[in-house]
């Protein structure tokens, strides 16, 4: 006989719509927590433009040197350390240098008043690593790159601040009071995007970036390197590890050595990293991960559990007639596990809509953008926080909540005396 479960379980719920309307809000708010966590969790490790590539990344944010006495210095690499190691790379698809944080300069054109932006220097390789989405012209090349050429990029909402236009490829503002050229216009970028975010990109060769340095190998550069595919990570290391015991051979001269902390890290390492001084613990990090998960599920499904018990013992009568006509009991348990899965599915689906429209909304109470003084609103949208995975783990959780609140509960009922369940005990 073909069971209807949709409407076996809406019968279910309707027979105890208090209990039923608690058991739905109570697994709508276990998954509404987790999946706000796995949404903050994802913010930092997610692809999403322009930082699509990440799962093929490698990122060199800082360097360590030991020195003799054993102190040490911890920072972002100088242009020297960029061209002695990341620029001699030949096994990644692509490499990229460009300034650790965001300058806040002044901008200005002919007519109007400054305004303030952010401005981000980097080189050539940038627009390689990244797919910024470029409106109007191009970047600059690498050959202009080379000679210090004083060219922009400019975001979108930038372009229209100043311009009140996009269509402003081969204008002229001055950034600092020093004349640039604008030679492409890009679509706005999030301040989430810690690596790609700005509002104006310039070849870091036109500034004084180039340098500034406060010893030979230290300096305000950080570095990605773009695999082809991710299978490439460990012949990219060798290489890294190569060019940098190269390198820490002229360094110990000087009585110095590199420190390698596991560099460079994936961006999943890198999102877990608290610090230039420490070696990320991945599997410390993904072990308190999960118990925060265990936790946000246990607690709820002991709760569900015993409201599930009090739904099938209304039930129980109908058990016994099923169990009088010879359904197995393993049949039994799997039809109540079913019924319960789709109460759990709505309850989810909800609970998962509700903590995309709260990141959303107040996403920007917990999420750190890339720039602590931004001047740009913190950009979240469904396109950066809504991924399959993300579906996934609705599912996953979905599922195992419902086997902790409501396996239990099916395994006694199908286990029920047969006498007993027809006299409603």
């Amino acid at each position: 006989m073909k069971i209807n479960y949709l409407r076996r379980a809406w019968l279910s719920m309707c027979q105890q719509p208090l209990v039923s309307v608690v058991s739905v809000a109570g697994t709508t708010f276990a998954i509404f927590l987790i999946m706000v966590v796995v949404m903050l969790n994802e913010v930092g490790i997610a692809p999403y433009p322009p930082e699509s590539n990440r799962e093929r990344w490698l990122v060199q944010r800082y360097l360590s040197i030991k020195y003799k006495d054993n102190n040490e210095s911890n920072g972002c690499m100088s242009y020297a350390t960029v061209k002695a190691v990341m620029y001699e790379m030949t096994t990644p698809e692509a490499v990229t240098a460009f300034t650790y944080g965001n300058n806040r300069v002044s901008v200005s054109v002919p007519g109007s008043p400054a305004t303030g932006c952010e401005m981000r220097g980097v080189d050539a390789g940038f627009w390689k690593v990244m797919d910024f989405t470029f409106l109007q012209g191009a970047p600059f090349t690498q050959d202009e790159f080379e000679s210090g050429v004083t060219k922009a990029v400019i975001s979108e909402s930038m372009a229209k601040k100043i311009f009140h236009s996009t269509g402003i490829v081969g204008r002229d503002i001055r950034i600092n009071y020093t004349p640039y050229r604008v030679c492409g216009v890009v679509k706005d970028v999030t301040n989430l995007a810690p690596f790609a975010f700005a509002d104006i990109w310039v070849p870091f060769s036109s500034t004084n970036s180039i340098s500034f340095s406060w010893n030979d190998y230290m300096g305000p550069f950080s570095a990605i390197m773009l695999a082809k595919d991710k299978k490439d990570f460990k012949e990219i290391r060798e290489e890294y590890d190569r060019l940098f015991a190269k390198l820490g051979d002229e360094a110990a001269i000087n009585g110095k050595s590199f420190v390698s902390r596991g560099r460079p890290y994936t961006q999943k390492v890198e999102a877990i990293k608290a610090g230039s001084w420490e070696t990320p613990d991945v599997r410390r990090s993904d072990t308190t991960l999960w118990i925060v998960f265990m936790i946000l599920l246990i607690v709820p499904a002991v709760n569900l559990s015993s409201m599930t018990q009090s739904r099938l013992q209304q039930s129980r009568e109908e058990i016994g007639v099923r169990r009088a006509f010879g359904t197995p009991r393993y049949a039994i348990a799997i039809d109540i596990l079913i019924e319960n899965m789709l109460v759990s599915l709505f309850a989810g689906a909800i609970g998962l809509i509700l903590s995309l429209l709260f990141i959303i909304t107040y996403g920007s109470w917990f999420l750190i953008p890339a720039s602590d003084e931004s001047l740009a609103p913190t950009g979240i949208n469904i396109g950066i926080l809504f991924h399959w995975t993300t579906f996934g783990w609705a599912l996953l959780f979905c599922f195992l909540l419902n086997l902790m609140s409501s396996g239990l509960p099916s395994f006694q009922a199908a286990r029920t005396d047969i006498v007993k369940a027809l006299e409603g005990k």
